[in-house]
């Protein structure tokens, strides 16, 4: 049986209906002053820094915190560009030098004095300084642990790719949601919205529903979007269609098939969540929609960015984005990187 060729799409911005995406109003000028400050560390080749500059991560950023005023997107412009720093990094190495850079970058975030004069260590400490002016104690409290957690399971991830080892579906499905990113990320909306939800909050069973379909709906839609990407660099057996692949039998539409019918469960699980949320007192209840509905940019602008940049379609993003037919063959982001 000849393998296949290509593969469809489900219809995710379809589906993601009931969210609305917009654009912050600062991006252009932010988005210039967060790639100088990058370039100015040098931390990657010059072919590897165009690869990482055609992903348009400020782009990304710009959909997921639309709201934020301009001191508060950039400093998530530099956190977006730190995780892909990092992530870059760690593609490249083996467990011991992954757990050098994680622990360089989770030193600096506790301690804005510890440095081992690496530029990572300097990236993160300036980054530190600009988040710390303004996030209240609970959003870095978490934050911080939300990045101890992602660094664990970026260095999981690194093992993972050593062995060979493909995990089946319940435990992918927690290192994903660790090593994705995310969760740090969500941990910025409170800092942008100035305000800090109490832990009763982030505890209760009825939000961490919300909080993880609309965490999830995300997940699952970077790894299909990045799959054919991902095979192409030899960094697909982290990845949900693999793992459906591997552990269900399914051919690899029937794995695409698969994620648009979760996310479509995880949209309904997000807003009968949020249609149900519990009362923790007027001025509480009034943050936590706000959180809410910050947190919908997130998947909404996962997806648009996804087909404005050539990161994960080349440059026939256009075409997929109108057919949703995805050739499984080599593209020009991928050619840029390994030539």
């Amino acid at each position: 049986m000849s393998s296949p060729t290509h593969f469809v799409l489900p219809d995710l911005l379809s589906l993601s209906a009931p969210f609305q995406d917009a654009t912050n109003p600062h991006w252009i000028r932010v988005a210039a002053e967060a790639r100088s400050w990058v370039t100015s560390y040098q931390v990657f080749t010059d072919r590897r820094r165009a690869f990482f500059f055609q992903g348009q991560s400020e782009l990304l950023t710009a959909h997921c915190y639309p709201y934020a005023d301009a001191e508060e997107y950039r400093t998530c412009c530099d956190f977006v560009n730190l995780l892909f720093t990092i992530d870059q990094i760690s593609d490249e190495q083996d467990h011991a030098g992954a757990l050098l850079t994680g622990n360089t970058f989770l030193h600096v975030l506790r301690d804005p004095n510890w440095t081992d004069g690496s530029k990572l260590a300097k990236m993160t400490a300036d980054f530190r300084s600009r988040l710390t002016r303004k996030a209240l104690p609970n959003t870095f409290r978490r934050f911080v642990e939300s990045n101890q957690r992602y660094i664990d399971r970026v260095l999981q991830e690194v093992d993972l790719r050593e062995r060979g080892e493909i995990l089946d579906l319940d435990a992918y499905l927690l290192l994903r949601r660790e090593n994705s990113g995310v969760r740090p990320c969500f941990d910025l909306i409170p800092y942008c919205l100035g305000i800090d939800l109490p832990d009763e909050v982030i505890e209760d069973a009825t939000f961490q529903k919300a909080y993880y379909a609309c965490f999830d709906m995300i997940c699952w839609a970077n790894d299909l979007y990045s799959y054919n990407m991902e095979v192409n660099q030899g960094h697909a057996a982290s990845n949900f269609l693999t793992v459906l692949i591997h552990e269900k039998g399914m051919d690899i539409q029937r794995a695409s098939d698969f994620v648009g019918e979760q996310y479509k469960r995880l949209m309904d699980d997000f807003l009968d969540a949020s249609a149900h949320m519990p009362s923790f007192g007027p001025a509480i209840d009034r943050d936590v929609q706000r959180y809410l509905q910050a947190c919908t940019h997130w998947p909404l602008g996962n997806l648009a960015w996804s087909f404005e940049t050539p990161r994960y379609f080349g440059a026939h993003r256009d075409q997929i984005k109108r057919t949703r037919i995805v050739p499984l063959r080599p593209l020009e982001s991928e050619k840029l990187e390994d030539d």
